[in-house]
């Protein structure tokens, strides 16, 4: 863990000024620093050595406590600056990790550890609040005081000022050793955190079939055996912290004691006076005092730090689209051998494909379940990319690779409807209602286009019939409607957007019969008006209405393709039919 990452200069922007700000704070504090130990160590000499009065030092006094009440403001007003910082800060990492990870869509962190996700953007963010108010001014403070300090020993007495200079760099070594262990605990413990956080969200989604099976209380072993774990970790820093405070103070001291000693022998054979002395041993552990401090803030800023880790490197991770073209509509899309392999896996997620879909058409991806399927609508949104062959958006006039358009862009003009839809708001309600669940995918639109939109989806006449209509409040996975209904309201929501590609997720699933009727009288009015559709199909009623007919998956023949061969898919007979008709094109055939 580095003490002050350049990426947070990056990311958190407020972050610029508040540093230049602790830089002059630290300048002031370091002038007040040394006055104070003037003011004192002159005051006390004219007392016990000159015989003065205590009226006669009434001056130098008054400029101690002044000194001392300036110094109190100034470091207030810093630690008052620290906390506005943090917040500022801490709103900027979110917005920009929140924003990366939906750029980053279904496939990226959010996808595959929601808990760990969660996690990072509430507590990791969080435990900043250490960092910038009490770690980050004190590092500034460690750099500026000792410098100032041993710059003014050094004009009073060169010998000390020798003892400080080679002593003062041991406790950075110490700390920085200490770092690298307290580094791979502060990872094992966020890791912990993250895999608590991940199965309990799990947990949770699960808990009414666990109930059902009767396996809740195993579950509940299984987090309280987690969070032991955690509170394991959690108790190993901590006592590395106490450890590591105990070593830093330890060689602070005996470094102020080996100042104390030289000073002392050289004062009783009259090598050095009274005076000099005596300000040197009150200034010399000011020097060491913002060294140990950074010491004891890195391990109470220790998570926030590894937290920072982990926010860069989700902020770091790639996404799809290098903004270089727009796109002009009408559009074709043409995949020439497109194949998708995961890292870290030998065998691809979607083999070589190869097709076109184009507009008022309607495509119909059929395959063995772990085909691809899924993998190649992610990919043409975006999601994921192509590792192999090239997916084009081709227009009249010009064709534009995939991995150079604008991929904002791109989405602004497709419409999605995913295997498992959600319904969420556009703004920060957990609970719906249909008519704000329909306007994510168009938060401008008007009850009108929202009106509009259920209707070309089938659902409108069976919306308004419910107690509430269009302001029936929905659960997360669509409590408050039926099956057919939450796949006709995530239908309205693509549809809503007026957008020029439809591309859906097995939308007719665990649909009865007129429920998929009616999903598929929208998909054909949507291809009627112009729209490119892609659907994945598994049942016999899309295939029967597609213009189109794409198999995804292994190559006929091939060892990945003998394994699925008892996946229960669209039949052989439906195959043939669809051969019959000279539509069916793809890696398969």
């Amino acid at each position: 863990m580095r003490p002050l990452d350049p990426r947070l200069l990056r990311y958190a922007r407020s972050t610029r000024g508040f540093l230049a700000l602790a830089v002059v704070l630290g300048i002031v504090i370091a002038v007040l620093v040394i006055l104070q130990a003037r003011f004192l160590s002159t005051a006390i000499v004219d007392v016990a050595q000159d015989g003065l009065t205590f009226d006669a030092v009434g001056g130098t006094l008054l400029a101690l406590v002044a000194v001392i009440a300036i110094r109190a403001v100034v470091s207030w007003l810093g630690e008052a600056l620290a906390y506005r910082t943090s917040a500022r800060a801490k709103n900027e990492l979110r917005e920009s990790a929140l924003d990366h990870i939906v750029r980053l869509g279904p496939n990226g962190p959010a996808g595959r550890d929601p808990g760990g996700v969660a996690a990072l953007v509430t507590r990791g963010v969080d435990s900043l609040d250490t960092y910038f108010a009490r770690y980050l001014p004190q590092l500034v403070l460690a750099v500026i005081v000792p410098i100032a300090v041993l710059l003014t020993i050094l004009g009073q007495d060169i010998l000390s000022a020798i003892i400080i200079a080679v002593t003062l760099p041991i406790i950075p070594v110490f700390m920085i050793l200490i770092g690298l262990y307290t580094r791979s605990r502060v990872e094992r413990q966020w890791a912990t955190l993250a895999r608590l956080s991940g199965h309990f969200l799990d947990l949770v989604a699960g808990l009414p079939t666990l109930k059902v099976l009767g396996r809740a209380k195993a579950q509940a072993q299984a987090i309280q055996a987690i969070g032991e774990r955690y509170r394991s970790t959690t108790m190993g820093v901590l006592r590395i912290t106490f450890l590591s405070s105990l070593a830093l103070e330890l060689l602070a001291s005996l470094s102020v004691a080996l100042v104390a000693v030289s000073i002392g022998i050289r004062l009783a054979e009259g090598q050095v006076t009274f005076a000099v002395a005596l300000f040197i041993l009150v200034l010399a552990p000011e020097a060491y005092l913002p060294i140990r401090l950074v010491g004891q803030h890195f391990h109470a800023a220790a998570e926030g730090l590894g937290a920072a880790e982990q926010m860069f490197a989700l902020l770091e991770q790639p996404t799809p689209g290098s903004a270089l073209a727009e796109i002009e509509l009408p559009t074709s899309i043409v995949l020439s051998s497109v194949s998708v392999t995961y890292p870290g896996r030998a065998r691809p997620a979607l083999h070589a494909t190869t097709a076109t879909f184009a507009p008022g058409t309607l495509t119909a991806l059929i395959g063995p379940s772990g085909g691809g399927k899924s993998t190649l609508l992610s990919a043409l949104l975006g999601f994921i990319p192509a590792t192999g062959g090239s997916i084009t958006l081709t227009s009249s006039d010009r064709s534009v690779d995939f991995v150079d358009a604008d991929i904002s862009a791109w989405r602004s003009c497709v419409g999605w409807v995913p295997q498992s839809p959600r319904m969420v708001a556009p703004g920060h309600g957990t609970r719906p209602s249909i008519r704000d669940a329909v306007r994510l995918g168009q938060p401008d639109a008007s009850d009108a286009d929202v009106a509009g939109a259920l209707a070309d989806a089938g659902v409108l006449a069976e919306i308004e019939l419910l107690p509430d209509g269009l302001d029936t409040t929905l659960g997360e996975d669509g409590q408050g409607v039926s099956a057919g209904q939450l796949r006709r309201i995530a239908l309205a929501r693509a549809l809503v957007r007026a957008p020029r590609v439809l591309l859906l997720d097995e939308p007719t699933a665990a649909l009865d019969g007129e429920s998929e009727s009616l999903v598929i009288a929208a998909l054909v009015r949507a291809r009627d008006a112009g729209c490119t559709v892609v659907v994945v199909a598994h049942r016999p009623a899309l295939v029967d209405v597609a213009d189109v007919i794409v198999h995804v998956g292994p190559p006929s023949g091939s060892p990945a393709s003998s394994e699925m061969d008892d996946v229960d898919w669209i039949s052989a007979e439906e195959q043939a039919l669809a051969a019959t008709r000279g539509t069916l094109t793809g890696s398969g055939f």
